[in-house]
C-alpha cells in the first residue's frame, strides 16, 4: 500500500456484489433484515461492486481490507470467490488487500483452499463469522485452518458480539448469538500465538471480554467496525485512549456503515489526539507488516 498517501486504513470491508456470477438471492431476507438494522442508505438502491467500492475508497485516500463471509453450510447461501477478491487486490495494491474467508466446516479441502490462496494469490489473513457460520472459535474442528494461518503468520478476524444480520427475522434467521461470545478466542490466542487476531466490533454485550483478551494476550486486536463511534462505551473509550491505545484499529463495516460517517463520529467522541493516528493508520501499519515492522505488536 503508498502509506504516505493514504489518510486511513479500513480493516473491515465487505464484498458483497459478485462481477463473475449471478446474484444469489437465497439469502435476500438476511440482506433487507441487515439494511433495516444498519439504516444503510444505498447508490441506485443496491450494494456496490468490488471495482465501486475500490473507487470509494481510493477517492477519499483510504486503504482497506476486504472479504466476504462463507456461510454456505450454515446458511446455504453461495458465496463470492475469494480469488475474485484477491484478484482486484492484485490489481490495486496500492490501496486494497485481500482476506479471504473459508467455513472451517469444510475441512481439509477448506485447508488445501486457504494455502492455494495464500501462496498464489497473496492473501494476507482470513475472515471468521461464527454466527453465521454456526460454530464457537475454539472448536477444534477450526485448529487445522488455524495451524495454516499461523503457519505464514497472517491474520485471522472473527465477529464478535451481537449481529445485525438476522436482527429482527424470526428467529434471527436462525442464527445464534452465543457463537460469538469473545471469550472463545481466549483459547485460540493462547494456542496459536504467532496468529494475529481481531476480536471484530466493539463485542457487545461481552465487551469486557474482549478488552481484558486484548490486554492480556499481545497478538490480539480490536476493530471498532460495525458501530458509529458516538456510540461506543465509556469502557472501551478509557483502554481506547490508554493501556490498548496500540491495539485498536479502525474499521467500518462497509457497505453498511459508510466510512465517512464512522470518520465523522470519530473526531467528535473523545479519542485523543495522540490515539488518532494510531487508530486510524499505524496499528493496522504494524499488525498487518505493511513496513516491514514485526507482524505481532508487544502488549501496549
Amino acid at each position: 500500500m503508498n502509506l504516505e498517501k493514504l489518510i486511513a486504513i479500513d480493516t473491515h470491508v465487505h464484498a458483497e456484489v459478485s462481477c463473475c456470477q449471478p446474484p444469489d438471492l437465497f439469502g435476500k431476507a438476511f440482506d433487507d433484515a441487515a439494511d433495516k438494522y444498519f439504516g444503510t442508505v444505498l447508490k441506485q438502491n443496491r450494494r456496490p461492486t468490488i471495482p465501486e467500492t475500490i473507487d470509494h475508497y481510493r477517492e477519499r485516500n483510504i486503504g482497506f481490507v476486504m472479504f466476504t463471509v462463507d456461510c454456505e453450510a450454515n446458511i446455504g447461501r453461495r458465496r463470492i470467490p475469494n480469488e475474485e477478491i484477491a484478484g482486484f487486490a492484485q490489481e490495486n495494491a496500492d490501496i486494497m488487500m485481500a482476506f479471504a474467508s473459508i467455513d472451517p466446516h469444510k475441512g481439509r479441502m477448506g485447508v488445501r483452499e486457504a494455502r492455494r490462496l495464500v501462496e498464489e494469490f497473496g492473501v494476507r489473513g482470513f475472515k471468521f463469522h461464527p454466527t453465521m457460520q454456526g460454530f464457537f472459535a475454539n472448536d477444534r474442528m477450526a485448529y487445522p485452518m488455524y495451524e495454516l494461518i499461523a503457519e505464514y503468520q497472517l491474520t485471522a478476524v472473527f465477529h464478535s458480539g451481537h449481529s445485525g444480520i438476522g436482527s429482527g427475522m424470526p428467529g434471527g434467521g436462525g442464527l445464534r448469538l452465543k457463537f460469538s461470545e469473545p471469550i472463545h478466542l481466549d483459547d485460540v490466542a493462547t494456542d496459536f500465538p504467532d496468529m494475529n487476531i481481531v476480536i471484530a466490533h466493539p463485542s457487545w454485550p461481552w465487551q469486557s471480554q474482549a478488552l481484558s483478551i486484548a490486554l492480556h494476550k499481545p497478538n490480539v486486536y480490536i476493530d471498532l467496525s460495525g458501530w458509529s463511534p458516538k456510540y461506543f462505551s465509556p469502557e472501551l473509550m478509557q483502554y481506547a485512549n490508554s493501556l490498548l491505545r496500540e491495539k485498536m484499529l479502525f474499521g467500518s463495516d462497509f457497505p453498511l456503515i459508510a466510512p465517512d460517517r464512522w470518520l465523522r463520529d470519530f473526531e467528535t467522541v473523545g479519542f485523543r489526539d495522540e490515539v488518532k493516528p494510531l487508530v486510524l493508520k499505524d496499528n493496522a501499519v504494524r499488525m498487518l507488516g505493511l513496513a516491514g515492522t514485526q507482524r505481532v505488536a508487544t502488549t501496549a
